[in-house]
């Protein structure tokens, strides 16, 4: 009721102070990056670089870069694995109904609740008998184990909106299993894939438990490295800031070039009629 009294202009100005308000860590992190060593304090904080100065993005990309490549290596297989099993648990659950589905489909979204900390010790037991500890390999397999249970939620409620009667249709026509899952389900879900892999790259690219405690050294994705970057004695400010927008750079564009997908996703399903 409030704001239908206020007019627009009045509006406009309180959303664009809650921007600017919103974007004031961001303006810091940018700045300092730019700055030279000698120049980051707390006085100067808010001040504009007297010159652009590189070398705070140079340093920081020289020793992340390896670990950034490590993170590519990470996301990319953890997100695509995860999105596929997760499409074929929700495809199962929602249109090959079965004894039990109900409360199969409990168990797998109860993992959703299942704290990092509270399996971490069996969990590296594990990964070290099967030989998957501090590798990229371990790594990939955790996220997209712990992935399951979202990826199947979101594609199960996706494939129950679907009419039941393209799949009687395609049983009738032949098809099998596998081939309404292939031709019928997933061309029909690619807006439900791209909400899917972009909600898990996101995830798994910021995840920073697993990652400190599955790998060591030369295995550790980027945020990790990133955490390293701030040392021990002294804080080159200039080269954690411009580390810390290197590292969200990726999320950044994904959600630059994805963001209008990730929307549609989102709502599809969500009318019907």
């Amino acid at each position: 009721m409030v704001l239908q009294r206020m007019s627009k202009p009045v509006i406009y100005l309180i959303l664009i102070a809650m921007s600017l308000f919103f974007l004031m860590p961001v303006y810091v992190m940018v700045i300092t990056s730019l700055k030279s060593f000698d120049e980051v304090t707390l006085a100067t904080m808010w001040q504009l670089p007297s010159s652009i100065n590189l070398s705070g993005y140079s340093e920081a990309f020289s020793k992340l870069a390896p670990n950034l490549i490590n993170s590519f290596y990470l996301v990319i297989p953890a997100t695509l694995f995860s999105a596929l099993l997760g499409a074929m648990n929700g495809y199962v659950l929602a249109k090959w109904k079965f004894k039990g589905a109900d409360i199969l489909f409990t168990f797998i979204l109860f993992g959703m609740f299942i704290p990092y900390q509270s399996i971490l010790i069996p969990l590296i037991q594990f990964l070290r008998e099967v030989g998957l500890y501090n590798s990229i390999p371990g790594l990939v397999f955790v996220h997209v184990v712990y992935g399951l249970p979202i990826t199947t939620l979101m594609f199960r409620n996706f494939y129950a909106n679907i009419p039941d009667e393209m799949i009687e249709s395609a049983q009738i026509d032949g098809a099998g299993f596998l081939g309404i899952f292939r031709h019928i389900m997933m061309p029909l879900s690619i807006t439900s894939f791209v909400v899917v892999a972009i909600w898990q790259f996101t995830n798994i690219w910021n995840e920073f438990l697993f990652a400190v405690t599955i790998t060591t050294s030369d295995q550790q994705p980027i945020m990790v490295a990133l955490q390293n970057l701030s040392g021990s004695q002294i804080v080159h400010w200039n080269v954690q800031m411009a580390g810390a927008l290197l590292a969200a750079l990726p999320t950044l564009l994904v959600y630059i070039l994805l963001g209008k997908y990730f929307v549609k996703g989102l709502l599809a399903g969500s009318v019907k009629g």
